[in-house]
């Protein structure tokens, strides 16, 4: 080989160097470290970047890198997470994987109970499941139900085969009474000397249904003596499993009036007509801060938040009419009865309590009914009564419906009928401002003289006035 050959090959050679070298400089990788590499996500959790490093030539480039991604936490699947990084106008990427899963298994939960009795030589009858999951929505189609002679085993599987199971165990035995429903009011009322027939009970059983054939009833009424009598309802199912229930009739003597009736000494705040804003919510306030009890006669008139009120602060909330409309109230006996079930079922509907305690719009003494209804108050002072209710008139009227329209003459006509012999009835309205401005004055007279404050119940004296009607 001659030395112009050399020459050329050293030269070709330089090249090749050097060109080797510029593609070293602008080719070589950088290097990236991904913190934690690829990722496992559960499915819901939130995302974050673990963190990464990119260095070339001992240069760290860190800064300089741009990072893409397109996770999706609230769908199963593989996401790239690309890392990129542009040097002396080459662009090096790495990529991080991602795989959102699922491995949350569905929950099966029963209607009814996982310890379930069955009547005996009976089939079971599926009370129905319901099926959550943190991915699938509807897995209820999907649930396969085995059933065996003691158990029933529900199994379910999610989308990504994560799998849930729930037994309910079957034992077929009856351990549950029958339930008595007596026909009528529990509590009866009836005056001395009038007809009483028992309108007796019905019983149903979960497993021997209708059993009103097989009840026992004992006890009798002698309606020619004053007495509280009880009947005793007893009835058993197949299994010998008991139930029973009571019905309480008071024969009472038939008064004129009794006006007297009553703990000495103690004074009823009772209000009709409302409830009423501006009001009512006053006259609450006042009672609450004296610590005072009242009864309030209801109608169908203003807001349900101030009856729920007058309950929720230990009042008794009673029944007084729907409409106070005479002509529509004693049109007739149905008519009446429409009126006080329309707000027994207010009341009921706002308290949850089924109130027997009323007081008749004008009184049982009034006479207007007369225009209406020729001896109706004659019969519902003992209809009403029969059905369970108790019904009470007053025996001292703050005069706040037509007698006076001050509250100094509301606080007179009160205290000065007071009387300490007597349980002292006093009928106020409390739709009246005038009786509001009124009633600490007559509150705060009643401690100072020695009276005590009782709310009207069930087994409150009834205090009544003269029929007229």
């Amino acid at each position: 080989m001659n030395k112009k050959h050399i020459t050329i090959i050293c030269i070709i050679t330089f090249f090749i160097i050097c060109l080797t070298g510029l593609l070293i400089f602008f080719f070589w990788p950088a290097h990236f470290e991904l913190t934690k590499g690829n990722i496992i996500l559960k499915y819901g959790k939130k995302y974050s970047e673990p963190g990464y490093s990119v260095t070339r030539f001992g240069k760290n480039y860190t800064n300089k890198v741009k990072v893409k991604n397109n996770v999706n936490t609230k769908k199963i699947g593989a996401y790239t997470a690309i890392y990129s990084v542009k040097i002396n106008g080459v662009t090096f990427k790495k990529n991080r994987v991602i795989k959102i899963v699922d491995n949350e298994k569905p929950k099966i939960t029963l209607k009814g109970t996982e310890k379930t009795d069955v009547c005996p030589n009976t089939k079971y009858k599926e009370e129905g499941y319901t099926v959550t999951d943190n991915y699938d929505k509807n897995l209820e189609d999907k649930v396969k139900v085995n059933i065996k002679s003691e158990e029933i085993i529900y199994t379910v599987s999610d989308s990504s085969k994560n799998k849930a199971k729930v037994i309910r165990s079957l034992t077929y035995q009856d351990k549950t009474k029958p339930e008595i429903t007596i026909k009528g009011s529990t509590n009866i009322n009836i005056y001395v000397g009038s007809p009483y027939k028992d309108q007796g009970a019905t019983a149903i059983d979960n497993c021997d249904g209708d059993i009103t054939k097989d009840i026992n009833s004992q006890g009798k009424v002698d309606t020619n003596k004053t007495g509280t009598y009880k009947i005793t309802y007893t009835v058993k199912d197949k299994a010998n499993n008991e139930a029973q229930t009571v019905r309480t009739v008071n024969v009472i003597n038939k008064q004129t009036s009794s006006l007297n009736n009553g703990k000495p000494g103690t004074i009823y705040l009772t209000f009709d007509d409302g409830p009423k804003d501006g009001t009512t919510n006053i006259i609450l306030d006042i009672l609450k801060e004296e610590k005072v009890p009242a009864t309030f006669f209801v109608t169908s008139r203003g807001p349900d938040n101030l009856i729920k009120r007058e309950h929720d602060e230990g009042h008794t909330v009673a029944l007084h009419t729907s409409t106070h409309d005479y002509s529509i109230v004693y049109a007739s006996d149905e008519s009446f009865y429409n009126d006080l079930t329309t707000i027994q079922n207010r009341v009921k509907r706002i308290t949850g309590e089924t109130s027997m305690i009323i007081r008749f719009p004008g009184g049982s003494s009034n006479t207007v009914s007369r225009r209406y209804s020729p001896g109706i108050m004659s019969r519902l002072t003992e209809s009403t009564l029969a059905k369970g209710y108790k019904y009470y008139d007053w025996n001292i009227s703050s005069g706040d419906a037509g007698g006076t329209n001050t509250s100094s003459g509301v606080y007179n006509n009160v205290v000065s009928n007071l009387k300490k012999e007597r349980a002292n009835m006093i009928l106020m309205h409390d739709i009246k401002p005038y009786t509001r401005d009124a009633l600490r004055q007559i509150i705060q007279f009643g401690k100072e003289n020695g009276y005590t404050f009782e709310k009207i119940t069930i087994d409150t004296p009834m205090i009544t006035q003269r029929v007229n009607n």
